[in-house]
């Protein structure tokens, strides 16, 4: 399928509007372990999370009037980034932006639609590097990436019903396509 999504941006202030997308996004990706997978519908917890900072930063894809998926996440509070102490020593930079979720529903996926989301949310940012967490059952996932100038730093479980993630950050801006 050769498709260039509509790409809308929104802020702290639109997540009244966005919330309920993310929600129905998120549940469509995870339709099928949503019933058993306790950590997955604490998704709307995240959500609220994530866009109570007031620096949170969201991309929506639509296809016409239909949300293809989302990226987002918020700048981390100088100084006390989750993921420095996977970095030995750690990098000077201070200003980290965290890459909180990427979600293409799968009728998308293999369009370039969620490189076309993390470049677009990616672009907008003024930090000096991006941190994100990746499965690390999901190594195809960590190389992808790894493509988009990630690399791993280490291996993390937030919460004790939560996978155990790939620690990556990237220098930004990112280096083009």
């Amino acid at each position: 399928m050769n498709f260039t999504p509509e790409l809308r941006h929104f802020s702290h202030d639109d997540l009244p509007d966005i919330r309920q997308t993310l929600i129905d996004v998120h549940a469509d990706v995870h339709a099928a372990r949503m019933a058993d997978d306790e950590f997955r519908r604490r998704f709307p917890w995240f959500v609220d999370h994530w866009g109570g900072n007031p620096g949170f930063s969201c991309v929506i894809a639509y296809d016409g009037g239909e949300a293809v998926g989302f990226a987002y996440g918020a700048p981390g509070a100088s100084g006390r980034e989750w993921w420095r102490g996977h970095q030995e020593p750690g990098p000077r930079e201070g200003r980290t932006f965290h890459f909180s979720e990427l979600m293409v529903r799968e009728r998308w996926r293999k369009t370039g639609a969620a490189e076309r989301l993390h470049r677009a949310l990616m672009g907008a940012r003024r930090e000096d590097l991006s941190a994100l967490l990746v499965d690390i059952t999901h190594p195809r996932v960590q190389a992808l990436y790894e493509t988009w100038g990630y690399r791993k730093v280490g291996e993390d479980q937030p919460f004790p019903d939560s996978p155990v993630y790939a620690v990556m950050v990237a220098d930004l801006p990112l280096p083009p396509p």
